[in-house]
């Protein structure tokens, strides 16, 4: 029995792949970590910010269930996300002028305010994670970084497809 070639073995490739995938994992938790820290002060969490971000997306103040569509959780959890938000006054729920029964969710200023607080924080958290390279390796990362976003499956939403998401901690999902 012959063994195979070193060449055929694909197990460094592999090591090689799961060694990017963790390197870009920790880099992912490390980009989370700096947006909390810099979503505190605005007594904001980053499902929340999530929620708003996606509110943006619609042209028309979109309904609880595209909200949950567009961030693949359960409707409960926009509900909770919802309920905390408009307590703070970031957003309020609407009448749907075409049918009563639906109700649809709109920004309100002090929503459109702390979108912009939490845009300047994530580009702050992007700076500071990638201030290490310079414009031209940030330009290819970005590059390099689309390729690998965009080659995967897509769903309806326009999002890299996944298996549904079953359980996990409320108000948390994919966007």
């Amino acid at each position: 029995m012959r063994s195979p070639s070193p060449s055929a073995d694909p197990g460094p490739a592999r090591d090689s792949d799961a060694a990017l995938a963790e390197q870009l994992l920790r880099l992912n938790r490390r980009l989370h970590r700096l947006q909390r820290h810099q979503f505190g002060p605005l007594g904001i969490t980053p499902a929340q910010s999530r929620l708003l971000r996606a509110v943006t997306v619609f042209a028309e103040p979109p309904r609880m269930a595209d909200l949950a569509a567009r961030l693949d959780v359960v409707p409960r959890a926009i509900t909770t996300l919802v309920d905390a938000l408009e307590a703070s006054d970031r957003v309020r729920r609407v009448p749907d002028p075409g049918n009563r029964r639906v109700t649809r969710i709109e920004l309100t200023d002090e929503g459109r305010e702390t979108l912009e607080a939490l845009r300047r924080a994530r580009r702050e958290a992007a700076q500071e994670v990638l201030s290490p390279l310079a414009p031209g390796q940030r330009a290819q990362l970005g590059e390099l970084l689309e390729l690998l976003v965009s080659a995967g499956p897509v769903d309806a939403h326009g999002h890299c497809a996944h298996p549904p998401r079953t359980s996990g901690r409320e108000g948390e999902g994919r966007e």
